[in-house]
């Protein structure tokens, strides 16, 4: 059964499809706690915000780079944060990475979307 995903701000309907939904065991470099992630989105509902964090490598214990480049995703309706987007999706190609040493950041990925599960009102359609 499809599920509604809406803003817990403003009850908008964000028009997010299930079928563009990661499993919730699906890896991601990022993490996935307290969140759901999606591989596409629909953007009229949407506004998108660059930001840049520049991190130094001792404060947190699994970061994953001293820049971290993400942009924000805001409801459309009242401006709430209620996600990132990261670019830490599937591999775009089946290379074996530079110098064959595995995937890694030179491989395009797919962008992933990530919402906040606390930003959304999740219920089932009936």
């Amino acid at each position: 059964m499809p599920s509604i995903y809406s803003c817990a701000e403003c009850g908008t309907n964000l028009n997010l499809n299930t079928i563009h939904l990661y499993p919730a065991d699906f890896y991601f470099e990022a993490g996935n706690k307290g969140t759901v992630s999606f591989s596409a989105m629909d953007a009229t509902k949407f506004r998108l915000e660059k930001e840049d964090k520049f991190r130094p490598f001792f404060e947190t214990i699994d970061y994953w780079g001293i820049q971290r480049n993400r942009t924000k995703i805001k409801c459309n309706g009242c401006g709430r944060l209620v996600g990132h987007v990261y670019d830490d999706g599937p591999p775009l190609t089946d290379s074996p990475g530079q110098f064959h040493f595995g995937p890694s950041q030179v491989i395009p990925r797919a962008p992933r979307y990530r919402f906040k599960i606390k930003a959304l009102r999740i219920s089932s359609e009936t």
